[in-house]
């Protein structure tokens, strides 16, 4: 055999040899595939097991909201502060009735309703033989609750046809966004609502009530900047019925109390808005409770003007003066029927006397005083 044929033998060899080597890997590569795409084999009597869906995700959790005695948080450290000295006496004497005067006027109660509620606080410690200064702020907390329960908190509707609720109080009070929030309520009860936009005088006044109408999904009636604001909101009234509004929530001007041209406006359109019979229902005064007393003379000659059926106290969470609440509820006789401890809707909340004062008589590590 010549050399070339030799080579030429070897050299089909080694090909033919790497080609079998070849076709050995791909056919293992195949039945390994083959075997794991094949199922498991099923149990005897029964169908082909079921691949378990991975779990779902938990969904997110919301953060939990912040309790009323930590949204009330300056004012319970003004009240726990001077009856904070009470601990670890052992007899109610003058300086523990000088600590709870203190305490009340720290809160802003005011002059008038402190020295009520300090005559009826000795004269029931009296009846009941206090000796013990922790018992006299039980009595205290026990004397607030009745001066602040038993009112009526319920906003009221209209027998037949819409409900107009009517909103005043000065500039910066926050009665646009409580009308966006109390909108928002009445919608998710089923009653569709209407804004009107009476306060035609601050610059963009409608448009920001435009927008809150846009987030909370209710209808808004507004006019030119400078128009009439009676005229707005008699359109208002006269549409709802048309535009299936249940609530009829008017946003008049920001105005002083003190002045009087712009009271006897404030008058015309409650004339307005009574035209037609049964509708007002509610005349609402939005108090910044960061005013303090000053609460309590806007009280005074907002009621006069056109007879304010409830107030609403905001900016709770930001103040140090809650106990104005005590100060409106008893001068004025007006019940307080929400309070505003932030921005969110659900930080408007119904006043209810027995959370409000237990919250207010907590203890940093959450126990009640005198409990």
């Amino acid at each position: 055999m010549s050399p070339t044929l030799a080579a030429v033998l070897l050299i089909g060899i080694f090909v033919l040899a790497a080609a079998l080597i070849w076709l050995g890997l791909g056919l293992s590569r195949r039945a390994k595939r083959l075997e794991d795409a094949e199922p498991p084999p099923a149990a005897e009597g029964r169908g082909p097991t079921a691949v378990a869906a991975p779990p779902a995700a938990p969904p997110p959790v919301a953060p939990p909201a912040p309790r009323l005695r930590d949204r009330l948080g300056k004012t319970r450290a003004a009240l726990a502060r001077s009856l904070g000295t009470l601990t670890g006496r052992r007899t109610v004497d003058d300086e523990a009735w000088d600590s709870v005067e203190e305490a009340l006027l720290v809160a802003d109660v005011g002059v008038a309703t402190t020295s009520r509620l300090l005559d009826e606080l000795r004269a029931r410690a009296s009846t009941e033989h206090v000796q013990e200064p922790e018992q006299l702020v039980a009595l205290l907390r026990a004397q607030i609750v009745e001066d602040l329960a038993g009112r009526d908190r319920s906003l009221h509707h209209a027998a037949d046809g819409p409900t107009v609720w009517l909103f005043v109080g000065v500039n910066g009070t926050g009665k646009t966004t409580t009308i966006a929030k109390l909108a928002q309520r009445e919608i998710d009860a089923g009653r569709p609502a209407l804004m009107a936009a009476a306060d035609t005088f601050r610059a963009a006044a409608a448009d920001q009530l435009a927008h809150w109408a846009e987030r909370v999904g209710a209808d808004v009636v507004r006019g030119q900047e400078g128009a009439d604001p009676g005229s707005i909101v008699f359109d208002a009234v006269d549409a709802a019925g048309g535009r299936g509004a249940g609530v009829v929530l008017v946003d008049t001007a920001g105005r002083m109390h003190t002045k009087v041209n712009l009271m006897e406006e404030l008058k015309k359109i409650h004339r307005i808005a009574e035209r037609r019979p049964g509708a007002l229902q509610e005349v609402l005064l939005v108090i910044d409770a960061t005013t303090g007393q000053n609460g309590l003379t806007q009280a005074r000659q907002f009621a006069d003007a056109v007879g304010v059926t409830g107030v609403v106290l905001t900016k709770l969470d930001g103040t140090a003066k809650g106990g104005v609440i005590l100060g409106i509820v008893d001068q004025h006789k007006i019940p307080v029927r929400f309070i505003g401890l932030g921005e969110r809707v659900e930080d408007l909340r119904e006043f209810d006397a027995t959370s409000f004062v237990e919250a207010l008589f907590s203890k940093p590590n959450g126990e009640t005083l005198a409990a």
